[in-house]
């Protein structure tokens, strides 16, 4: 069982690998990044990439996947406040080997919880060919030793693969009242235009759907075990909770679409984002409804028929209180002409 003290500054470590399929690839998009180059083969090779490929989101949530296995089911883990920085360096493709690889960069002790310490990580997910797919640093909360706080309980909360499974009962995503607007090209975006995007009720079905294939700890797994966590009772995982904005974020651009006449502005890829907090926990029942908001945007250098623009998101449950929220930033196509 490791605790706070277990974390040496500069130890390294890997994981095992584990394979993904386009099937793989498609479950997980079809339900939270259901874009054309994620969940369709034909459509995909006229895409940026040029063949289908999985989402960042996927990656991410593979990643933690990776790092329960590893050594978070084994410690006296307490979950993440965020996540300071991802980048996504090249795509993830049908048939790739994942393996992941932690790097402890700091550990500090809390100063308004003596029983509990953070540790700063660099984890890197790996394909096949031993590249760097993702680049993530984060803090991790353990519990010290001598402390009261208990390790994660048993059960076998690695039964279900990798792969997502739908559950019976879907939660539906929902529209805004707000009608969509036209999708603007690079110069015709509004530096301050905030959109709502959508919004999604986390029922305890959906929560475990989600932890089961990528982040198995028993707070996100069993309502007993929840209840003696730090979260009190059943809570979605950070990466679920992402990975619904991803999902309303293609809503809001399909009701974009929709609304636009003429040829629509294309988005590539995402070299990544920043500062995701998850500033209060997402429990079973909860509402939250996705915002984005563009914060600047610039020209590309590297691909002059091309801009960046970068954009602040949150979520907001139910009682108007803020649970998510990240800067990201997307290639988007720039006018014709």
């Amino acid at each position: 069982m490791l605790q706070f003290e277990d974390f040496v500054v500069g130890e390294s470590a890997c994981t095992h690998s584990i394979a993904v399929s386009q099937e793989d690839l498609v479950a997980f998009a079809s339900r939270y990044d259901a874009q054309d180059f994620h969940v369709d083969p034909q459509a995909a090779k006229t895409s940026f990439v040029g063949s289908l490929i999985g989402s960042g989101w996927q990656s991410c949530s593979l990643l933690m996947r990776l790092i329960a296995e590893d050594f978070l089911l084994d410690s006296t883990g307490m979950g993440a406040p965020g996540i300071d920085e991802v980048k996504w360096l090249k795509p993830v493709f049908p048939g790739d080997r994942l393996s992941a690889r932690r790097t402890i960069l700091e550990t500090k002790a809390s100063r308004s919880r003596p029983e509990m310490g953070l540790v700063r990580f660099r984890f890197e997910l790996l394909n096949q060919r031993d590249e760097p797919v993702l680049e993530q640093t984060n803090w991790i909360m353990f519990g010290r030793k001598g402390s009261s706080i208990t390790p994660q309980p048993g059960g076998d909360w690695l039964a279900h693969g990798p792969r997502y499974e739908r559950p019976t009962h879907e939660s539906p995503l929902m529209e805004p009242a707000e009608g969509p607007t036209p999708t603007p090209f690079f110069e015709e975006l509004e530096i301050g235009s905030r959109h709502e995007l959508g919004s999604f009720v986390f029922t305890p079905e959906e929560i475990v759907a989600f932890a089961r294939s990528f982040d198995p700890q028993p707070f996100h797994m069993d309502e007993a075990a929840a209840r003696d966590s730090l979260f009190g009772s059943l809570a979605a995982s950070g990466w679920h909770t992402a990975s619904v904005w991803m999902a309303t974020m293609v809503l809001h651009r399909k009701r974009q679409l929709a609304a636009t006449p003429g040829r629509p502005a294309r988005l590539g890829p995402s070299p990544g984002f920043k500062n995701l907090r998850w500033s209060r926990p997402v429990l079973a029942g909860d509402r939250i409804t996705y915002f984005s908001e563009v914060a600047d945007k610039r020209e590309s250098a590297s691909r002059p028929q091309w801009g960046l623009f970068f954009h602040h998101n949150t979520g907001i449950n139910q009682r108007g209180e803020e649970v998510f929220s990240f800067d990201g930033c997307v290639f988007i196509e720039r006018k014709p002409g």
